[in-house]
């Protein structure tokens, strides 16, 4: 069956708040079941490898895996929500600011 893209969103933030952007791709199943997935968040100011990721989740390549400034390593995955609130959590602790 085929994939269906649900999410393509790009968040700006604000230079007070962090600088940079939010990048997310979700794409489901013919059920609703998350195949696919981009969480990233972008800062050429932090870190201009990796076209600015400075950290992302997703599942390319056949695995689920976490990038942080260039390096990349594969991540234990129970749900898309529980990525998803990791992705939050490195996301804040990095570049994100409340």
């Amino acid at each position: 069956m085929s994939e269906t893209k649900i999410v393509d969103e790009t968040f700006s933030i604000s230079r007070k708040r962090g600088n940079g952007l939010l990048r997310r791709e979700i794409w489901v199943d013919h059920t609703g079941k998350v195949v696919r997935y981009y969480l990233a968040y972008i800062n050429h100011s932090l870190y201009p490898g990796d076209n600015g990721r400075v950290i992302g989740y997703d599942n390319a390549h056949g695995y689920h895996h976490r990038h942080h400034m260039g390096s990349i390593e594969p991540v234990g995955f129970n749900t898309f929500e529980d990525i998803e609130a990791r992705f939050e959590q490195d996301w804040l602790a990095i570049g994100g600011k409340t």
